[in-house]
């Protein structure tokens, strides 16, 4: 039956999907995003901080021993007090030397966080839970097809780093015992370029595999949070409500809509269109209205009952197709029209008024009278 469900999860997930699989701190994560960071961060710290440290550092060490004899420490609650003095400069000087190493450890920490993508902190995932104890459930995990992978993973780094780490030992051993002039203080010099060499291999190795493990935890935290027909159905019941409601309630919506047009276009004073597509009822009054105001509007289906009810009330229909869909897309319901329209709409209403008066005379430019068959 488990395999059945996932063979008819085949639908991408849904953002809600998503969103509440993150509320559980669900998330992709990568454990080479990690380690990627962390050998970037030792060997920033093994080529760049310690040739400054290392000098300083020493001195700081030397001093500690060559002035050791001459440090005086009395005895009882004096002593004490000495000796933390004397521990208390020793632990300054160290941190004053070491704060940049863990400066660049702690940002390389932030960033192994950032290259995954987004932090989640869930409460979830603090919860106890009966599968993380259960025994049955931790075999289960442990021979898992999962575990399975991270463990010849995890075999295939170490045999590659190991193998990276016992090449360059050879080569730095084999360069210093064929060496000529090589003397006691430069060894610590050639094991560093030694370990730097190795990290720089190591972090190459690491970020090839950081990059596909990334990229192949994103694709399977997509393919787990997959979704069947079902599921994505009964997502849409629960965020929209049950088709059959959502229909009825349209269908109200657009009875008020007719009713409210049905009521608003017989009082227009003319009626803009495009010619078929949109179609905006216009009233204005002299005297009353300071400006055109906007009836009612609407586009296909609700177009033509704009100009239906506009026939059956003999109000005027002019075409002027930038008009009609500048109108449409800016003006509001029982709102006066923007002023940029105030003059193309008077030319269009003061044309409308000197035909009601039977004043003939063309139409303002861009614009046409529809006759009724027209309509």
């Amino acid at each position: 039956m488990a395999d059945e469900d996932k063979d008819n999860k085949t639908e991408e997930p849904t953002e809600r999907r998503l969103r509440k699989a993150r509320e559980k701190g669900d998330v992709a994560s990568s454990r080479e995003a990690g380690t990627l960071m962390a050998v970037l961060s030792l060997f920033g710290i093994t080529a760049f901080v310690l040739p400054s440290v290392s000098a300083p550092l020493t001195g700081l060490l030397r001093g500690v021993f060559e002035t050791a004899g001459q440090v005086h420490i009395g005895g009882d609650v004096t002593g004490l007090r000495d000796l933390g003095g004397v521990t208390r400069e020793l632990l300054r000087g160290v941190v004053l030397l070491l704060s940049p190493m863990i400066l660049l450890m702690v940002l390389g920490a932030l960033a192994g966080v950032a290259l995954q993508g987004e932090v989640v902190v869930a409460a979830e995932r603090l919860r106890p839970k009966w599968s993380k104890i259960s025994p049955a459930a931790g075999l289960k995990r442990l021979f898992s097809l999962a575990s399975f992978v991270e463990f010849l993973k995890s075999v295939s780094k170490v045999l590659a780093v190991g193998a990276i780490a016992g090449w360059v030992s050879y080569r730095a051993v084999r360069q210093i015992w064929q060496g000529q002039g090589i003397f006691p203080e430069m060894l610590a010099d050639y094991a560093r370029q030694a370990a730097g060499q190795m990290l720089l291999m190591t972090l190459a190795l690491v970020a090839v595999i950081a990059i596909a493990d990334i990229m192949w935890k994103r694709f399977d935290h997509r393919r787990k949070q997959r979704m069947s027909f079902q599921e994505i159905k009964d997502e849409m019941k629960e965020t929209e409500g049950d088709p059959q409601i959502r229909a009825k309630r349209l269908g109200l919506r657009r009875e008020r809509a007719r009713q409210r047009i049905a009521a608003a276009v017989p009082r227009a004073t003319v009626i803009l269109t495009n010619p078929t597509h949109y179609a905006v009822a216009l009233k204005y009054e002299n005297g009353v209205d300071l400006a055109p105001v906007c009836l009612a509007k609407g586009t296909d289906l609700m177009a033509a009952q704009i100009r239906r009810l506009a026939r059956d009330s003999e109000i005027p229909i002019v075409e002027n197709r930038p008009l009609a869909r500048a109108l449409y897309d800016v003006s509001e319901i029982d709102r006066e029209i923007p002023v940029e329209h105030w003059e193309a709409v008077a030319a269009i209403i003061g044309y409308v008024l000197d035909l009601e008066r039977n004043i003939r005379r063309a139409p303002p430019e861009g614009s046409r009278l529809r006759d009724e068959d027209e309509v």
